[in-house]
This record gives C-alpha cells, structure tokens and sequence, in this order.
C-alpha cells in the first residue's frame, strides 16, 4: 500500500508547487485574454509538471505507468486553453510512447487523449460557470467513467485497494488544484484592485490639491477673451477666438474631471429605475451618434431597479456610450442591452470600434491612459471609480478590429 501512496505524494506535490510557480509567472486572472507568450508559458509548465509525474510512477504494477499526468492535462486545458493544453498532450503523449513505452503504452496514450478531449469539451461552460465546483465535478465525473472503464478492460490485475488508492488521490488532488487556482484568481483580483486603489487616491489628491487653483485664473481669462472678442477689429482675434474659448472649454471639463475625481458630490445610493437611465442615455446622445454615422440602439420591454445614485450612474453611462461612439471612424454601430442576473443586472455596451490590443485593454481605467488622441483618460477612469462606489464592476473584453463590449454589473433590487 506505501509503494502505491508514497510516488501519489509526490506527484500532488509537483503539482502544487508548480501551479504556485504558474502564477508567479503570468497571475492567474478571470476574464482576460492570455498572450500567446503566455500559452506558450502555461503550456511549457504543464508538460513539465507533466513529465515529473511520468518520472515518479507507481512502481509495483508491471510495465503500467500510472501517475496524476493526466489531470495536469486537464487543469492546464480547462484554465489555459487549447495552446496551452494541446502542448501538454502532445509532449506526454510522445513522452509516453517513445521515451515510457512499455506494452501498454497504447492505454496511456488513450487515457491522456481522452483527458485533453473531455476539458476541450467542457472548456467554455466551466470558464463561464459561476459555481466552478458544481461543474468541475460533472467534468471530473464525465473522465473517470470513460478512464475506470478504459483501465478496468484493459488492465486484468488491478485490485480493489489500488482503485481505492489511486482515484481517491486523483479527485482529491483535482479539487485541491481547482480551488486554489480559484483562490489565487480571487487574491490576485484583490492585489489589482488594491494596486488601482492606490493609483485612484494619489490622482484623487493631486486633484484635490490643485484643481480649485487652477481654475480660477482659467476663468478669469476666459472671461477677458470673451469681452475683447465682442467688439475687436483685430482680425486675427476673430480668427482665432473660437479656438481659444473651445481649448479653455476643454481645459475647464479636465479640472472638473479631476475634482469629481477626488469627490464625487451629492453620492446619495438608492433604487432607481434602470430602463429609464438608459434611455435618457441614447437620447442625449443621438444627436453626437447620427453626427458620426453611427447607430445607436437600445431595447428593453422590462423594467430593471437597481441600487445605485441616479445621476452618477447616468454619467457613467454617458461616458462609457460615448467612448464606444467616439472608437467608430466612420459608420457603425453602438448596441445597449439588459441582462439579468441572480443576484446582478449586467449593462452590456457594444461598437464596432477600432476595439484594443491586449495591452491597452489592461490599462483602460489607470490614471491618464486613453486611445483619443485628445483625451485625458479621466472620462473610464471616472465611470470606473462611480460604478465601484455604488457596488458594481465594468469589464472590458476587446480585440484589435473587432469592436469593444463593456460590461456594467449593479446590484439587483427588483423588477417590475
């Protein structure tokens, strides 16, 4: 019984220390696409994880190998994809048929296929599975009837103390790796908030310190500009008043930014009416939308209340919307939909905008960074900070000449 426990032992502790090792290399993370770096990455350390257990089988059942390499197939597909599970098939397999071999090899080979097969298959619900555990379990059920039938018809002399051993380790070791690989993606979510938190309240006190002072003298000066234009013979001031009232417009939109920024005024949270926000949203900006040849669109026969400050709210929206009209060159479309939750309503904004790189979709929200070549970056930033105040989130998923959707998640209230 030691010979079978002891090398099962050591084949959960490969696994454990080089998933912990993963995340050091790229933090797991929830919703982001993976670089093709990454894949690569990912799937590097699994065929590694891969050929340690094949290298600390157990010892004592003839010329049979058996070891965890199958569940690193799983894991690696399930949470890094095909690349990253397709290279730590392909490495095991040629691993255990040339390197292994044995007479059954061809079992090995079978089992490993069908491990790569079975996560493949069940890949983009358990992605999208709020209750990973729930269907982590169907996943894990699903291989080991196809795995204990597999063996059980091929391999005559197996006893009942090594299925007991053997399988008991896999599943405990299979859930042991899914539920801290869901609490390294849950702390490292944390560690990025935090780290955004920290950058949101240095802005926040820039803002604060500066931004009363600055205005002042901007007012005063656009208040000298706008009396020297009215009745001026020079031409030149003609020209170019325009110009200057507009930059100074803009300039005093910056300092307002900033100071709502620091501290948004009037923050008062309470049911509000979702439905109607968002068509006041489309009709203020319609007009900026037909300007741009851009249709804008937005359909709900329900009524959705959600726990938020109704005129924050509305100007999160604004920004948001109106980013998504302002990535459309020329031609295309802006798309508003509701969806409900359990315990959510999910805002979902999409264009047919230039969209992101995988770079810039990991910046959006920091401090300064924007894809306008006039904005400031305070217009996401904003909308980010207001929807975290009243207990949402917004989440980005984008790639380069394929538009952008936004994801807006609020508390649900109620409907009616």
């Amino acid at each position: 019984m030691l010979s079978i426990i002891k090398p099962l032992v050591v084949n959960v502790t490969i696994l454990l220390s080089l998933t912990y090792n993963a995340n050091l290399f790229f933090p797991f993370s929830r919703g982001k696409p993976f670089h093709l770096k990454q894949k690569l990455i990912y799937g590097v350390i699994s065929s590694f994880a891969s050929f340690l257990c094949m290298i600390y089988p157990i010892e004592t059942l003839g010329e049979t190998n058996f070891d965890l390499r199958m569940l690193v197939i799983i894991i690696a597909t399930l949470y890094g994809g095909l690349i990253p599970g397709l290279i730590c098939t392909v490495f095991t397999v040629f691993f255990r048929w040339f390197i292994i071999g044995g007479s059954f090899a061809p079992v090995g080979i079978i089992v490993c296929v069908l491990a790569f097969a079975v996560a493949i298959l069940f890949r983009k619900v358990f992605i999208q599975a709020t209750k990973k555990i729930l269907y982590s379990f169907l996943i894990l059920i699903t291989y080991l009837t196809f795995y204990i039938i597999i063996i059980f018809y091929s391999i005559d002399f197996l006893d009942f103390h090594f299925y007991l051993i053997y399988f008991t380790s896999f599943i405990a070791a299979y859930f042991c790796l899914i539920v801290i690989i869901e609490r390294m993606i849950v702390n490292n979510q944390h560690l990025e908030e935090a780290v955004y938190l920290d950058k949101l309240a240095t802005v926040s006190q820039m803002a604060a310190s500066f931004a009363h002072e600055v205005r002042n003298p901007i007012t005063t000066v656009k208040g000298f500009i706008q009396f020297l234009g009215q009745d001026t013979k020079d031409e030149k001031l003609k020209q170019y008043y325009p110009l200057i009232i507009e930059e100074l417009d803009r300039t005093n939109k910056i300092i307002t930014d900033y100071l709502t920024l620091a501290k948004p005024k009037n923050f008062e949270l309470e049911i509000v009416e979702l439905t109607e926000i968002l068509h006041n949203v489309v009709d203020l900006l319609k007009p900026l939308a037909a300007y741009q040849n851009v249709a804008l669109t937005f359909t709900s026969k329900e009524q959705y209340h959600v726990y938020a400050d109704k005129n924050h709210l509305k100007q999160s929206l604004l920004n948001l919307v109106k980013n998504g009209i302002e990535s459309i060159s020329n031609h295309g479309y802006v798309t508003i939909a509701v969806k409900e939750a359990k315990e959510t309503v999910d805002i979902v904004i999409k264009d047919s905008g230039r969209g992101m790189t995988n770079d810039e979709l990991e910046k959006i929200g920091l401090p300064y960074y924007t894809t306008k070549s006039r904005g400031t970056g305070l217009g996401s930033m904003i909308s980010t900070r207001l929807i975290r105040d009243m207990g949402g989130t917004i989440h980005y998923e984008s790639s380069l000449d394929s538009g952008t959707k936004v994801i807006v998640r609020l508390p649900f209230v109620s409907r009616k």
